[in-house]
């Protein structure tokens, strides 16, 4: 990629993340990689991992000795029932544990260690008009499931009403947080329907355990 003065060669992300955009920040002076819902992310590398929130929830996690991080991004398909009843981890919050579990696998996969683990997790804001609130939902299942797990949590800015971009450098753990105003709220909230719509159609995953 040209800057208009050398050539900004990025180097490959770790096997499997092929898909996830990448591109030079000239701003940050570092590769940027976005994060679209029903996406993670890992790497070893100085990178900036973005994403937009709304009723969604993100969980930003890193081995805090090797600086090997990365990012995930998903939401519950629940209804107002299921949400009455998260903690006994049904059909619906199997989406969660398996985006949690995921990232957390892919991390220890790379070296790190679970012991060293560092957990900030974001979103959950109620943007979506629909009679359950999802955002909601998702910030008790995130912080349901880190109490389960007995992982504990250094950062937290979960609920609101406001959609938030995050920007988080695994190599320091440092999270930039911005509050969103409105004119982008329309687009998000039309992301964030299809995605939910999706969800409800496609199938649950197969059960992951954490190794």
């Amino acid at each position: 990629m040209s800057t208009g003065q050398r050539e900004i060669q990025i180097p490959p992300p770790i096997d499997g993340f092929e898909l996830v955009h990448r591109s030079w920040d000239k701003n940050q002076g570092k590769v940027m990689a976005k994060i679209l819902p029903g996406e993670f992310y890992v790497t070893r590398q100085d990178e900036v991992l973005s994403t937009i929130l709304g009723s969604c929830v993100a969980a930003c996690i890193r081995d805090r000795v090797l600086g090997i991080g990365g990012i995930n991004h998903f939401m519950l398909p629940v209804s107002k029932e299921e949400q009455a009843s998260l903690c006994r981890y049904g059909e619906a919050t199997r989406y969660g544990n398996f985006a949690m579990e995921q990232l957390i696998n892919e991390i220890i996969k790379n070296g790190g260690k679970k012991n060293n683990l560092e957990i900030k997790v974001f979103g959950g804001s109620r943007i979506l008009s629909c009679m359950t609130d999802i955002g909601n939902a998702n910030c008790q299942f995130v912080k349901k499931f880190l109490d389960c797990e007995g992982y504990g949590v250094t950062s937290m800015d979960l609920g609101g009403n406001q959609p938030r971009r995050i920007h988080y450098y695994p190599s320091t753990g440092k999270v930039r947080v911005k509050k969103l105003a409105a004119l982008k709220e329309s687009q998000i909230v039309e992301q964030e329907e299809s995605y939910l719509r999706n969800l409800k159609v496609k199938p649950v995953e197969g059960e992951v355990e954490l190794f």
